[in-house]
């Protein structure tokens, strides 16, 4: 996930009265006009109240066709969602039209066209001319461009923050911070941009060599719908800061914020065409990962689409980077920050109506602490805010549809059938308000008498289902952590630092937390081992997946030769 370090925050507060109890939560006023990390106020403060009565002329001006007010169930768009060339489009040639739902209501608010090949070959052709511009500014020159977009996300923040929330489902709170490590995004990777550089490397009798780091072309992003926003700055950022273009497919589940995205870089400066999104589903992923144009793919998604991508790119040998599922092993020592622990794991489990790649879904506790950890973990779900996702005090939206909504509901069913223990929740809700009646929502999760064998323990559910797991040593919970196909993320919980690192390194995970979970910084790695995937997105790291090294060979004498 996804939260920046200095964003921690009580995310899953004690709402009777709406009194946060810690709270340094997202950014400031202060933060928002440019600086970072400032803290909101400490203690005893009040969730913070949004004004949101500008928002709807300003979305007017920027989306004429998007029709919109601050309240849940209002919402209706008409634009085309393609975007090709520096404008919105409809699809040159269209399969399938698919509903877009808005999950607190279960409203369809827009039919979405697939796009076809016709319309894949004309994103990926205006990609390439536009690359043939960007690809040769200067580092600088790129850096100038995506601070700018930065800013525009930032200024443009809690609109953008709207949408994702109408079509994510998603609280507005959540929201808004998705939007601020987006733009932190953009601005990490603008820094980088003029720092890009190849080595000099001396030879013998005055000869030398260097390498120079040059961009790939054109790069294709397939975004996952639990942070489509983000995903996308996730994945532009470091690609066009490395002098790429980039066609993005959304998911069809979630296509409205992405468009947004294009826009702002446009508006930028960016070369019209750099940045076109198309829609569709599967069909129109092949397109892309099959066009002999398309230079390398970064796919965030399950384990089989990702197997499928795999296959598709190599058949072109085509570079790619893939960010999977995970079952993430959380582990609590007896000797930890009790309260710490808690928030770690409320946090590692509810994000997102659970809905997160990275969560760590199986809490190993150890067994001196299982009850007094087990009874504060369910208070505190118990306590959870679950509705109107546009609404300040709301903790925890609706999740993405229907299905995915009854396949979470047949999990915690199975795990009642395999002895797993429900301490609370797991029932669908459904909110007093009238219009959210039709809304995807369950009550958050706690299951507990729960053993490694479960099906619940062993696959990733994508919900707000939290397994909870007895331990009595190091070596055993180590060996039991590691015991899945999975390698995304875990994390531990102890005062004890050496036992800490001794853990962590012993763990078959690609990101690692300590006395905190579910926090990843732009400025660090984020990727997984195993079936979770490889290559990294964030961080300097990223910049190797999206760039390539040219190796120079100077002769200053005379060629020698055996001939």
């Amino acid at each position: 996930m996804r939260y920046p370090q200095g964003l921690w925050a009580q995310c899953f507060c004690d709402h009777e009265g709406h009194e946060a109890r810690t709270a340094p939560l997202p950014l400031s006023a202060q933060a928002r006009r440019g600086g970072r990390g400032a803290p909101w106020r400490r203690g005893g403060a009040r969730c913070r109240p949004m004004v949101l009565a500008f928002l709807l002329p300003r979305l007017r001006r920027f989306q004429p066709g998007l029709a919109m007010s601050t309240a849940t169930g209002t919402f209706s768009l008409q634009q085309p969602l393609n975007y090709r060339a520096g404008g919105r489009v409809q699809p040159a040639d269209v399969g399938q039209v698919e509903d877009v739902y808005e999950p607190a209501t279960g409203r369809v608010i827009t039919k979405l066209p697939c796009s076809g090949e016709k319309e894949v070959d004309l994103a990926v052709q205006s990609a390439k001319e536009a690359f043939q511009i960007w690809s040769r500014t200067s580092g600088m020159e790129r850096c100038r461009v995506l601070l700018e977009a930065a800013r525009l996300i930032r200024e443009r923040r809690d609109e953008i923050a709207t949408l994702e929330t109408i079509n994510n489902g998603k609280s507005i709170f959540e929201a808004r911070v998705d939007i601020d490590i987006s733009w932190q995004c953009l601005e990490y990777y603008a820094g980088l941009a003029g720092s890009l550089a190849g080595e000099h490397i001396q030879l013998p009798g005055g000869s030398f060599g260097y390498t120079r780091r040059e961009p790939l072309g054109v790069c294709v992003g397939i975004g996952a719908w639990n942070y489509p926003f983000q995903i996308a700055c996730w994945k532009s950022a470091p690609a066009l800061a490395c002098g790429n273009a980039m066609v993005f497919k959304p998911s069809p589940f979630t296509p409205i914020s992405v468009v947004k995205l294009a826009e702002i870089f446009t508006e930028a400066g960016v070369p019209k065409g750099l940045f076109n999104v198309v829609q569709g589903g599967a069909a129109t992923g092949q397109f892309l990962c099959h066009h002999p144009d398309v230079a390398k793919i970064s796919f965030t998604g399950s384990v089989p689409t990702g197997v499928k991508i795999m296959e598709m790119a190599a058949k072109g040998i085509k570079p790619v980077t893939l960010e999977l599922g995970g079952k993430s092993p959380l582990i609590i020592f007896s000797d930890c920050s009790l309260e710490n622990a808690v928030n770690g794991a409320l946090m590692a489990n509810f994000l997102t109506q659970g809905e997160v790649c990275c969560n760590g879904t199986r809490v190993f506790v150890e067994r001196k602490i299982l009850d007094t950890f087990t009874k504060e973990v369910v208070k505190r779900t118990q306590k959870i805010k679950v509705g109107d996702p546009l609404q300040e005090d709301t903790r925890m939206g609706a999740l993405i549809n229907r299905p995915h909504l009854e396949r979470v509901q047949r999990f915690i069913k199975q795990a009642k059938e395999q002895g797993a223990q429900v301490l609370c929740g797991g029932d669908l809700y459904v909110p007093d308000d009238p219009k959210l009646k039709n809304g995807f929502y369950m009550q958050p999760c706690v299951l507990g008498n729960c053993t490694d064998d479960m099906t619940c323990v062993q696959e990733e559910i994508f919900g707000p289902v939290m397994s909870i797991l007895p331990f009595d040593t190091e070596e055993e919970v180590v060996e039991r952590a590691n015991n899945t196909k999975f390698g995304l993320a875990g994390g531990v919980f102890t005062r004890d630092i050496q036992k800490a690192h001794r853990v962590v390194a012993a763990l078959k995970a690609g990101m690692c937390f300590i006395n905190n979970y579910n926090i990843s910084p732009v400025e660090l790695p984020f990727g997984g081992y195993k079936s979770s995937g490889f290559g990294r997105e964030n961080g300097r790291a990223a910049i190797e997946y999206y760039s390539q090294l040219k190796t120079v060979c100077v002769e200053m004498g005379d060629v020698e030769s055996v001939f």
